[in-house]
């Protein structure tokens, strides 16, 4: 019964023998296959079980990362209000600044303008002075030099306003420059020779006295000593008064006193035309050398050489004329003044 049912019914022995080989190799794949099967499925497993702590470690590194950059980012945060608080300061202290500048040249245009103010005041008076003592005393050269000093202060302003001003100046400098001035220096020096030569100018009285004839003495004679004595007596008698016809007209005799005070008041007119040349006032220059004149003509022996050069000096003093033409120089003055009356409708 056994061997009936372990032997297939109706099969041969050949085809049992083929099938069992088949069926080993059939089990043997299987085999294989779940070899291979668990295989992958082990290196799935371990790949899985790698990736997965990867991504752990990636997370951990991301949760670092991110806590990093938190921190970075708060560290940003505050240092950015610390620099937006400075920014502020800083902005406060740049208008601040802008507004101190803002002063400042409002105050540096008010001096300005007040020293442009001060200077042309200054050349204002300068030459109001000039055009005043030039028609007043005729100082033709004190005028020019107050003329010159004016354009000089005015070209160191350098403003382009003020061409107009110093053209008009440079008109009157240029009609300053054409007048015809006395050589005052010089006639001064000739004034002081003759107030130093008054003391050697010998007076007309001198000279007449050391010209007059000496009475003879009359003759020794051998009469008594009474007889010598009324003599002498009558000779100094009459050596006390002398009479002559005089048919010219003699100097006057003056004592000692009076030649002193002579001499000093012949001084004192030469000097007073010394002043009056410095003030180039020439009706008194001349009315002070004419009385010197009359005076030397008079007193002083005008036969003396000394004396006739004084004359003839007088004379060249005389044909000095000191009133010269003096001509406008208001064309700058007007020309500034109506400058600063433009400018004060300007501002």
């Amino acid at each position: 019964m056994d061997d009936s049912e372990s032997k297939p019914t109706g099969e041969p022995p050949a085809a049992e023998a083929r099938r069992r080989p088949t069926s080993l190799l059939g089990l043997l794949a299987i085999l294989i296959a779940v070899g291979l099967s668990a295989g992958v499925w082990y290196d799935a497993r371990q790949r899985v079980d790698t990736a997965r702590e990867e991504l752990a470690r990636r997370l951990q590194e991301i949760e670092k990362q991110n806590g990093d950059t938190g921190a970075l980012a708060r560290q940003s945060q505050d240092a950015l209000r610390e620099l937006q608080g400075k920014v502020a300061v800083i902005d406060g202290r740049l208008t601040e600044a802008r507004d101190q500048q803002r002063s400042l040249e409002a105050m540096y245009q008010e001096l300005s303008r007040n020293r442009d103010e001060w200077q042309l005041a200054e050349i204002e008076q300068i030459l109001d002075t000039a055009s005043q003592q030039l028609q007043l005393s005729g100082n033709v050269r004190a005028a020019l030099l107050a003329l010159q000093l004016a354009d000089t202060r005015l070209a160191r302003m350098d403003r382009p306003q003020l061409l107009p001003v110093r053209r008009a100046l440079a008109r009157d400098i240029e009609r300053l420059k054409a007048v015809q001035t006395p050589d005052l220096p010089g006639l001064g020096l000739e004034l002081d020779a003759l107030v130093a030569a008054v003391d050697d100018l010998p007076l007309a009285y001198e000279e007449r006295a050391a010209t007059a004839p000496v009475p003879a003495s009359a003759p020794p004679t051998d009469q008594g000593y009474l007889a010598r004595l009324a003599a002498d007596l009558w000779h100094e008698l009459r050596g006390l008064v002398v009479l002559r016809r005089v048919d010219t007209p003699e100097p006057p005799l003056l004592p000692p006193t009076q030649a002193y005070f002579l001499r000093e008041n012949l001084r004192l007119r030469l000097l007073s035309a010394r002043m009056a040349l410095l003030a180039r006032d020439d009706a008194g220059y001349r009315a002070d050398l004419l009385a010197s004149r009359s005076w030397i003509t008079r007193y002083f022996d005008v036969r003396s050489k000394r004396v006739s050069a004084a004359l003839s000096q007088i004379e060249q003093l005389l044909s000095s004329s000191l009133a010269t033409g003096t001509p406008s120089i208001s064309g700058g003055l007007e020309a500034l003044r109506s400058l600063k009356s433009q400018q004060g409708k300007g501002s």
